[in-house]
């Protein structure tokens, strides 16, 4: 808890520092954008939360140095390998040039460099066919590269309103501290708290009034640090079910899906083009906006602020299944197979305008 509660506290102070002095830094850390097809705040909003996160990682773990150095090692190893990821978002926050083509390539540096640091690739899945594949090296390499950077991009891409992605996030890393607790492995369960923590910390700026904003690199960065401790969990620990951290992980992984299926197969355009048509933006225009209808900037915030539960609601939907079946690779798949067609339904009903009357907010 000593890690959780050091992360917290320092990424409390570093948003504290970035928003009471925002006017130094906001003309090149602001968010100045209001009018896109993805923007639902109001005024300049700085966006590089992600250096709070990662000052309270960085803080949390390397006191382990003082207490047990190789869980501060591991640590070490896992903080460094987020550099790349974590520098291309930033530069990304602080320019808004970098592409999305250069953001996932560093997320496979990150991965590669973890990967090979601590020896530890995707060498089997459960599924069948595919472990015969990723038993030869070097297709188990890439395929951990490509989940890593994967994942990453995920948790960018659901970052979308005030506490959405870092709430769900630190949602996925207190499942991953109790199995970690649960099979004796303090290395990953300190790391997860560590993460639990310096997302707390941010969140009491971001939610719910928005005041700052995780930014790609915060994004990017947690999504990392997910992936790679899903990765480590069951790789250094048999018992659990390989499809435990899929599950886990699998509101953002089908949100990517479905945004490619959509992009590609129904709208014949790039899967790398933005829009304005993921689940969290329907909810926010057909459910809640019909709650607060209002161009009043407090009450757009208020609105903003009304979208994330519906999604941490849903997430807990995948997270709780698989705490309980963290062993059971059978029951993880059909709880996984369960949530995609729960996702597909909500998604379907609320776009047909068919949205359950229990999902609205009466005034």
């Amino acid at each position: 808890m000593s890690a959780l509660l050091s992360a917290l506290l320092t990424s409390f102070l570093v948003c504290l520092v970035l928003v009471r002095y925002q006017h130094m830094h906001a003309h090149i850390s602001g968010d100045h954008e209001n009018a896109g097809i993805q923007k639902f705040h109001q005024g300049i909003v700085p966006r590089i939360g992600g250096v709070a996160i990662f000052a309270g990682l960085l803080v949390a773990l390397l006191s382990r140095w003082t207490t047990n150095a190789d869980i501060a090692r591991f640590g070490a190893i896992l903080l460094l390998s987020s550099l790349p990821c974590f520098i291309a978002g930033l530069i990304e926050d602080l320019t808004k040039r970098v592409g999305i083509k250069e953001r996932l390539a560093a997320c496979f540096i990150s991965a590669g460099i973890c990967g090979y640091s601590l020896n530890t690739w995707l060498g089997e899945l459960q599924f069948f066919g595919l472990d015969t594949f990723l038993a030869i090296p070097a297709i188990s390499i890439a395929f951990t590269c490509f989940s890593v950077a994967g994942v990453a991009n995920a948790f960018n891409i659901i970052d979308g309103y005030h506490g959405l992605s870092s709430a769900v996030a630190a949602i996925i890393l207190l499942a991953i501290a109790y199995v970690a607790f649960q099979v004796n492995d303090t290395s990953i369960m300190v790391c997860a708290f560590a993460g639990v923590g310096a997302l707390l910390g941010f969140l009491i700026w971001n939610y719910p009034k928005g005041l700052i904003f995780l930014g790609d690199s915060g994004a990017y960065l947690v999504g990392f640090w997910v992936a790679e401790l899903s990765i480590l969990l069951v790789a250094r620990n048999p018992d659990v079910s390989k499809w435990f951290p899929l599950l886990l992980c699998f509101y953002p992984i089908f949100e990517t899906l479905f945004t490619i299926y959509r992009r590609l197969l129904l709208k014949r355009s790039s899967p790398g083009l933005p829009d304005a048509a993921h689940l969290h933006q329907v909810i926010y225009k057909r459910v809640v906006r019909w709650a607060i209808g209002s161009t009043d900037p407090e009450l757009l915030t208020q609105r903003n602020a009304i979208t994330a539960p519906y999604l941490w609601i849903l997430s807990s939907m995948a997270a709780i299944p698989a705490l309980l079946f963290w062993r059971n690779h059978i029951a993880l798949k059909i709880c996984t197979i369960l949530f995609a067609l729960t996702y597909i339904w909500l998604y379907w009903a609320i776009v047909r305008f068919k949205t359950p009357r229990w999902l609205l907010i009466k005034k």
